[in-house]
């Protein structure tokens, strides 16, 4: 049975005449105060898939992507990470829409709007996208606790607790609690901005004037540029929110609050990838890094509240990464398999969806134990094969949120079209690029 949301009955637009003009205005002010506080009330009942999935987008490989571009390019790229929060937003706000209307999760809109090809093509992209996704987020949760000397195999067992006590509760609402709590500690990074005390012409500069490194085009920009789209904007991000918004009861009433969830969710993740670029900027510009992990095990001699906060932040950016992911997936594929499939379910009702959830929690966290696997080249190509497959699943979503006679006024407008379009040009012209420069590496030079 889905979760309900409390229906809040809005107070009358104009209050009682009163006959003293004082007390009139003292009335509008007091019903004033009274219809905010309701609208707050309900919108706090609402938000949580928007916020949760934005900032669960600043996954452990998120986090890895935004310091090696901080300490291979400084502050140069921050108005790129900017530009991509209303791009993130404009994507992610579709599926509000689509999922509060349709009651459907991403996977069974596609499969009853496009077929069983089309159907069975975007569920193996978000399976092999979210698979490769779920290893980077463990390994950045060994990584991480490394630091600390917990041994790897100690790390993924106790991540596992975590991640299974946290879905077992047959609730959507505890489940979400929960999850927020992790995005408050997300935002740990935020104060380590401050403390490293950069130039603020130089911020300003960098983040509302666009321009590129020293050195012009390289292989290494355009793959770095593609990791930053990757991490900000991914195949699993659309599945999640969309199915979290089936799962939690949104209704048609409900999308005006769902969007500012999303939009403040979009501010949240630009916020964090901001700071990050900023740190590594200005502490690890010209170094060597490779990986979160590296850089804040470098940063602990220098300031060790610093490396601290990074090292406590890539664990919890993996365990909210994974959390959500895996879900995504089990949420996929419930839908396509007819099983029941929602978080208000106990195991017993829902042994299908459960199992998809644990297996591949422990087909993640296994890769991660063999040894010499190549870690840091999976957790930075993951994001460039995430932007190589997601035109494919913005073009289902575009086309699924201009069909009128379902969406009826949520249709997609013609600006949401061309804002949405453009985006989708964008990631394959940059795919694109890519591309070439990785056959023809002296090209773009």
């Amino acid at each position: 049975m889905k979760a309900e949301i409390p229906e809040i009955v809005s107070p009358p637009l104009v209050p009682p005449a009163v006959p003293d003009r004082g007390m009139n205005g003292l009335a509008r002010l007091f019903f004033g105060f009274r219809r905010s506080s309701k609208a707050l009330r309900l919108f706090l009942a609402i938000a949580g898939p928007g916020i949760i999935v934005m900032v669960a987008d600043n996954d452990a490989g998120g986090i890895t992507t935004y310091t090696v571009t901080g300490a291979q390019y400084g502050m140069h790229l921050l108005w790129f990470l900017i530009l991509l929060g209303p791009v993130a937003y404009y994507v992610q706000e579709m599926t509000v829409r689509l999922g509060a209307v349709t009651k459907r999760g991403h996977a069974e809109a596609i499969f009853a709007s496009f077929g069983r090809f089309w159907g069975w093509f975007s569920l193996l992209d978000l399976v092999m996208t979210d698979w490769l996704t779920m290893i980077t987020e463990f390994i950045g949760m060994t990584a991480a606790l490394s630091i600390f000397h917990v041994p790897p195999i100690l790390t993924v067992a106790i991540c596992w607790l975590i991640m299974g006590s946290m879905i077992m509760t047959g609730q959507y609402w505890t489940w979400e609690k929960i999850t927020l709590g992790f995005v408050v500690l997300n935002l740990i990074y935020i104060p380590a901005a401050f403390l490293v005390h950069p130039s603020v012409p130089e911020v300003l500069h960098n983040s509302f004037v666009p321009h590129f490194p020293p050195g012009g085009f390289t292989n290494t920009l355009f793959f770095l540029l593609m990791a930053n789209i990757g991490t900000t904007i991914a195949p699993w991000m659309l599945f999640f929110q969309q199915s979290s918004v089936v799962d939690k009861g949104l209704k048609e009433k409900d999308i005006k609050y769902g969007k500012i969830d999303t939009f403040i969710g979009a501010i949240l993740t630009v916020v964090v990838a901001v700071v990050l670029i900023i740190v590594a900027g200005q502490l690890l510009h010209g170094t060597n890094v490779d990986d979160a992990a590296k850089a804040a095990a470098l940063l602990i001699p220098e300031n060790r509240f610093i490396g601290t906060v990074m090292a406590i932040g890539l664990f919890d950016a993996g365990l909210l990464g994974a959390v959500c992911i895996s879900l995504a997936s089990s949420w996929a594929f419930g839908e396509v398999f007819g099983w029941a499939h929602s978080l208000n379910h106990k195991v017993r009702e829902a042994p299908w969806f459960y199992a998809y959830y644990f297996f591949d929690l422990l087909l993640a966290g296994t890769v991660v134990l063999i040894p010499k696997a190549p870690l840091v080249l999976i957790t930075l190509f993951v994001q460039v094969i995430a932007t190589t497959l997601l035109p494919a699943a913005l073009v289902f979503l575009i086309v699924l949120l201009n069909d009128k006679k379902t969406m009826g006024k949520y249709t997609n407008t013609r600006w949401q079209n061309v804002a949405n379009i453009t985006i989708v040009v964008a990631v394959i012209v940059t795919s694109t690029f890519y591309g070439i420069s990785a056959v023809f590496p002296d090209l773009f030079h």
